[in-house]
Parts: C-alpha cells; structure tokens; sequence
C-alpha cells in the first residue's frame, strides 16, 4: 500500500503508508463487546473478542459482528473470516445501498462465498441512517461529510491489526450510494487502496462534487436501463424530505474521471454477451510495456491497471447476478453477468 501522498508509478511502499494509517486523528476508536444503547450483549462476540490481535484464523468460515468506536459513534458491522488464513488476508470493504443495512448487502452480493475461495476478509459497514456520506456536501442529517472516510480508514486500521488483513490488498466495493461512497474512497484516498468497485453508484456532482488525486484501479457496473439514478447520471435530482439526493456525473463520466487521473489513454471498448466494457489502462500500471492491453485490461506480460466501465444491457438499478429480488420500481436484475465474481476477479488481477 502506497503513502497518501505517493501518487507516482512504481512499487507500494507499506512501511510510509502504515505510518500515516496509523496515526490518523479518529478520535476513540476501539470496539466493544457489548451493545451500550439496549443493555443486550451481542448475539455473537464481537471480532476484537473473539480474534486477538496478529492471531491466525484457522477455524471454518464465519461471519461475526463487530463494533468499532470511532469520532464518537458506535460503528457496527459484520465480518467475514475465510476457513484458511496463513499470512496476511486481502480485504473487501463493501458499503450497502441507501436505506439498507449491512445484512441486506450480504445476502444481495453474496460477496462472502465467492470471496472466501479467494481467501478474502469480507466487511459489511452499516451508515449512520442506513446511508453514506459519499458526497463532500454537508447536509443536516450529515452535518460532517468527512465522517465516514475517517470510518473507513479506522475500520481498515483495525482489521489490519485485529484480522491480520493485507494492508497492500485493501478493496472497496458497493451499490448506490454504497457504491458512490466505494468511489469517493478510492477517489480521497487512492494510496490506501489497491482497487475499487461500484455497481449502480456515481461520483457526486455539484456541490458534493468528488474527484479523483490519483490512480487506483476502478470498476464501475451499470444498468443501461437504471430507472432510478439514470446511466447518463443526475445533475439536478427532485428533492428529498428526510435526506437531500446527491446529484452525479453519469457512469462513463465518473469511470473516465479516474481513468483521467491515472493518466490513461484513449479506452478500448468491446462487446461482451449480455454487456459493454469500456478499458481505459492506467499509465502507471507497466510505463514500459510493448503490448497494448486487450478488453479485459491484460497486457503482454500480464501486469495490469486499469479503469472498467460494464455497462450491463436488460438491467436497472440492481447488483447483477444476484438471486434477490428488487424492489419495486428497481428494474429487471440482469442474469448476463455475475457482478460479484467479475468485481473479486478485478481485484485479484488489478
């Protein structure tokens, strides 16, 4: 993993970004065992209990909740173990959409089942309010849009050295405003991460506008059919009583900014059964390589670094390959295309 500041090409160099990883300002984070707010303990030990620091997991899979005090709040979340883990895990970060929660997350990606064969942790954050602050907009609800990033960074830093997570394989996913909120991660805080995914989610626009510091390889899936927050993205969404909606560059315009800040060049695009995908390769990625990369982003000697746009056909604001049915108004859930093994295959070649 890269130092914040280390935008340049070349190797990540862990022992810079470890310094600054841990010695952020987040003002008490630590967890906790029990549930202050109802009196009740867990239903389950938390993950600081039941995994002590630098400990290897060897047991079967799980998932365990966990809860990290961090600026104040009580963070929950659930976390997956992998069966085998000798040396250090990758870890996937996966953000719900707006008004879901991290159990709704899990069983719509099943992210855990086809990430476990790959021997990834697995976390699923819940927002405050069931939502992100993916946007750098205050608003009344979220009066501190930076909050959430300063989670994000403590929940990585404590899964790094509670659950022995790769800190140089650090990846974050999500849908909708989970997925915007994956996006503005890796778009603030490209050294920390080693990819990125977002299905059905935007960069915000406007006056939450989000851009890009630097390369970090992206994957954006899109339903051309989104009748929710459209492919071609939401520059003036209708108002919202209970929470302003963020508006949002269009899905080839949010992967294109990243493309542009990892200084790609011109895309390839190809059609694939069922989607597009639109390839732009990061310039960073092998500065010497003879060989052009083709659709799936692999050059000649097989390193890659690429921004991805699929842009799925017959589908509309839903994780495609899922078995859970949408909510009404959603759109069609596209068969054509497994978002959640496309999303780890990404992250494992990226």
């Amino acid at each position: 993993m890269r130092s914040f500041p280390d935008l340049s090409s070349g190797p990540r160099r862990w022992p810079a970004a470890l310094a600054l990883a841990l010695t952020l300002p987040l003002a008490g984070c630590a967890t906790e065992s029990g549930s202050r707010e109802s009196g009740r303990p867990d239903s389950a030990p938390s993950v600081s209990s039941s995994s002590p620091p630098g400990a290897t997991v060897s047991a079967a899979p799980e998932v365990v909740p966990g809860r990290l005090r961090a600026d104040g709040h009580t963070r929950r979340y659930l976390l997956h173990r992998p069966a085998a883990a000798d040396g250090p895990r990758p870890l996937v970060i996966a953000f719900h959409g707006r008004g879901a929660d991290a159990a709704e997350m899990r069983e719509k990606s099943r992210l855990e089942k086809a990430a476990g064969a790959r021997g990834m942790l697995v976390a699923y954050p819940e927002g405050l309010d069931n939502g992100w602050g993916a946007g750098r907009q205050a608003t009344e609800r979220r009066p501190d849009p930076d909050l959430d990033v300063r989670f994000t960074e403590a929940l990585i830093k404590h899964l790094v050295r509670t659950e022995r997570a790769d800190p140089e394989r650090v990846y974050v996913a999500g849908f909708s405003n989970g997925g915007s909120m994956a996006l503005r991660m890796a778009a603030q805080r490209p050294g920390l991460l080693a990819g990125a995914a977002s299905v059905s989610g935007q960069l915000p626009a406007g006056a939450a506008a989000v851009e890009p510091t630097g390369p970090v390889p992206v994957m954006v899936v899109y339903g051309a059919d989104d009748p929710v927050r459209p492919l071609a993205g939401w520059p003036s969404p209708p108002p919202d009583p209970e929470e302003p909606i963020l508006p949002s560059l269009s899905a080839r315009d949010s992967a294109e900014a990243f493309a542009t800040a990892g200084g790609a060049g011109e895309p390839v695009t190809e059609e694939e059964k069922g989607y597009d995908r639109t390839v732009w390769r990061l310039k960073e990625a092998a500065p010497d390589a003879p060989d052009a990369p083709d659709a799936s982003g692999a050059s000649g000697d097989g390193r890659e670094a690429t921004v991805q746009l699929l842009v799925v056909e017959d589908a509309g604001h839903t994780w495609p390959g899922s078995s859970i049915t949408p909510p009404k108004g959603f759109g069609p859930t596209s068969k054509a295309l497994n978002a959640t093994d496309t999303i780890l295959d990404f992250f494992a070649t990226g």
